[in-house]
């Protein structure tokens, strides 16, 4: 009997001391790591995890609208994915009358279920590798365009041998810098409703004060569901459609949790980029990354405030403003957690490790300089790239009086083309629905302010005429402010007007729009001076990085080498673990309700709570949802997530949802280049604290009752 115990509490150690595991594993190849997922403690066989000829878990995870992901958890098709995933769903149903954002909604019954026709969700049907025959034809003499050419023939050709119906697509990537190609069958469903949604003090409680931070105490959460014809099969928005059956569903544990229980989590990760060679890195953390926080820092200045000041500005802007400060507030993290990990030390000293294996072998020659080859064209080359990275930041993400006058470029420039394809009416179509959709999120004040921040800033990054139009740095001002006092596109009614009699004569007016002058003068000079440069480095650096990875996975077969994230469908474990990031600091794995009113204040919009949650936390009943007389809110597990993974499910080794992820410790966020296990933590919100919010908060108990509860 002492023998037995001894051995129950070495298996334990054992399994309580492994590590964190770094990679993003891809579904089709469970059984390469199945084995690793058991020693975590995985109950599930392989087919229940990922099959094509049955139903497994992989029928239950959707991609939600192309960025996030969602979990199916009922019969009905309910799908729970992050507040911040559906944010924009939940702004654009937003108004004054009905502030969805602040008070919450809750359909009562499906007829009460709000249609947002604009979004979509990805099943993933199957994952086959198809590197033999995207290659096939190929010889190591064939290069460059020439090899580019065959490759991308041999993709069309499979992915429309794969066509069968509208919502069927076959697309093909690839995986580890080309090395390997994969085919996604995919399905999508386009009849998506909100069911469900906190009020922003529960599913944003913590702001951006608490953004990429532990402790958290954020219901990240909003609940959807999936609608299809009478036949199951995906069908446009109509209130004839049902509730969409699905393949399976997720049973939701409500059984306690521990440090060291296993953790899956199955998304779609969108990038990493744990391959960079060391000058990329440099480059990144001492350039690149500096100088678009410092663009975004400059428009959240006036953002914030404005939103503070107004709501009807805060709704404009809530959706804006939280795309804008995510990332700002992620890279921050990012260059302190390289820097703190000695990351670029580590490049360095990795890459003699790898030129002096290429040494070892006369085969692997052509390894041996690829390092240096990837260093000096990133040296020489960093300008163009770090140009591209400012207008991306200044165009794309700064004033959007930018981007939306530039829309109308085709209609004013591109006219007689539209017409010989009969293409008009649609373009004119199109801009008028665009126009009511801009101007019902926009401030034309606020923009302004915005344009006249970024616009010195932007001029001053560049620092060179080689990537400005000529005459831009001297009349910017004077230009800017003839756009926002005179341009018919800053106007919803000048616009609707011009439209409602547009022909051909009217392209000359529209071509002296100050505005749109301004953007067609940046967009058409970055495009014919910046991009072709930097179109030319990224090629190179293309083909020696395929080089380079086909190193590691030569040279190095002992290694687990997992292909970056890149959209697809992924796979990570690990556990549920805490963390000790700071010397003299220990993170607990969890926290719970006390740790909400510990940070409430009143006066900070961060942490604000409604009065009813007030009153419920006083009540304190927490329902079937406790844990030791405690309601946890979130937790922290050591699996490898990026962006893309937000919505993800959380699932235990029996296959039911222990909650949804939705974020990583800010010391976690240079795992999108460097994986550390003893920091890297990604950050859950806990299925029992969703299942409150629904039943207690928001009086939902019907869609409890749709869902299968594990005790």
């Amino acid at each position: 009997m002492k023998n037995f115990v001894l051995l129950v509490a070495l298996l334990f150690t054992f399994q309580s001391n492994l590590f964190a595991v770094e990679g993003m594993w891809i579904p089709s190849l469970i059984d390469m790591f199945h084995s690793d997922m058991k020693t975590y403690g995985l109950k599930l066989s392989p087919e229940e995890i990922y099959s094509t000829n049955k139903s497994s878990l992989k029928d239950a995870i959707v991609q939600f609208n192309g960025g996030c992901t969602a979990e199916i958890v009922s019969e009905e098709g309910l799908l729970f994915t992050n507040h911040h995933c559906g944010f924009s769903a939940i702004q654009r149903h937003s108004s004054l009358e009905n502030d969805y954002l602040k008070n919450g909604f809750w359909a009562k019954s499906k007829a009460e279920e709000l249609a947002c026709p604009w979004l979509r969700v990805t099943f993933v049907k199957e994952i086959r590798d198809v590197t033999k025959e995207v290659l096939e034809g190929l010889t190591d003499e064939i290069v460059g365009a020439e090899r580019g050419k065959i490759i991308m023939q041999n993709i069309a050709k499979l992915e429309a041998a794969e066509a069968s119906d509208a919502s069927i697509s076959a697309k093909i990537k690839a995986f580890n810098l080309g090395n390997q190609f994969y085919m996604l069958i995919t399905q999508d469903y386009n009849d998506i409703r909100l069911v469900g949604a906190p009020p922003s003090a529960i599913g944003k409680y913590g702001g951006d004060t608490d953004n990429w931070v532990w402790p958290r105490h954020t219901g990240d959460f909003a609940v959807f569901r999936i609608y299809a014809d009478n036949n199951n099969n995906s069908a446009k928005h109509d209130k004839a459609n049902v509730p969409y059956k699905p393949a399976h569903f997720l049973p939701i544990s409500l059984k306690p949790k521990k440090e060291g229980d296993f953790t899956m989590v199955y998304g779609f990760p969108g990038s990493t980029d744990q391959h960079f060679p060391s000058e990329k890195l440099s480059f990144y953390m001492d350039v690149e990354r500096p100088a678009r926080i410092a663009m975004r820092q400059a428009s959240l200045d006036l953002i914030k405030p404005a939103m503070n000041s107004s709501d009807e500005i805060r709704i404009k802007y809530a959706s804006k403003q939280a795309r804008i400060a995510n990332a700002w507030k992620k890279w921050i993290g990012q260059i302190g957690g390289l820097k703190e990990l000695n990351a670029l030390d580590k490049k360095i000293a990795w890459e003699k490790t790898y030129r002096e294996k290429a040494s070892e072998k006369s085969a692997w020659t052509r390894y041996k300089n690829v390092l240096a080859e990837l260093n000096r064209i990133q040296e020489e080359n960093s300008n163009y790239e770090f140009a591209r990275s400012m207008f991306i930041e200044y165009f794309y993400v700064g004033p959007e009086m930018l981007r939306f006058a530039h829309d109308f470029n085709a209609l004013a420039n591109n006219y007689k083309e539209l017409e010989e394809k009969g293409k008009v009416e649609d373009e004119i179509k199109r801009l008028q629905g665009k126009a009511k959709s801009f101007f019902k999120d926009y401030d034309k004040n606020l923009d302004e302010q915005i344009f006249n921040k970024l616009t010195p800033m932007y001029i001053d990054f560049l620092n060179s005429s080689e990537f400005l139009p000529k005459g831009f740095k001297e009349n910017w001002k004077k230009n800017g402010e003839k756009i926002y006092a005179k341009s018919m596109l800053m106007n919803l009614d000048q616009i609707e007007s011009m439209l409602s009699k547009f022909s051909e004569k009217s392209c000359k007016k529209l071509q002296k729009d100050p505005a749109l002058m301004m953007a067609n003068e940046l967009y058409n000079h970055f495009v014919s001076n910046t991009n072709p440069s930097y179109v030319g480095f990224a090629r190179e650096e293309q083909a020696l990085m395929k080089i380079y990875v086909e190193g590691i996975l030569t040279m190095f077969p002992e290694k687990k080498t997992w292909a970056d994230a890149n959209s697809t469908m992924r796979i990570a474990y690990g556990k549920v673990e805490g963390s000790a990031p700071v010397d003299g600091m220990k993170y607990l794995h969890y926290s719970t309700m006390k740790g909400i009113m510990q940070k409430y204040d009143p006066n900070n919009p961060d942490f604000q709570l409604t009065d009813r949650f007030l009153k419920l936390y006083k009540e304190g009943d927490w329902g079937a949802y406790e844990q030791d007389g405690e309601l946890w809110v979130c937790f922290t597990a050591s699996n490898h997530t990026t962006g893309g993974n937000s919505g993800s499910p959380v699932i235990d080794a029996d296959g039911n949802l222990m909650g949804i992820n939705f974020d990583r410790s800010w010391e976690s966020t240079m795992s999108d280049f460097m994986f550390d296990e003893s920091r890297c933590r990604n950050i859950v919100v806990d299925a029992r604290y969703v299942l409150w919010v629904i039943d207690k908060y928001g009086e939902a108990g019907h869609l409890i009752k749709e869902m299968k509860l594990v005790k």
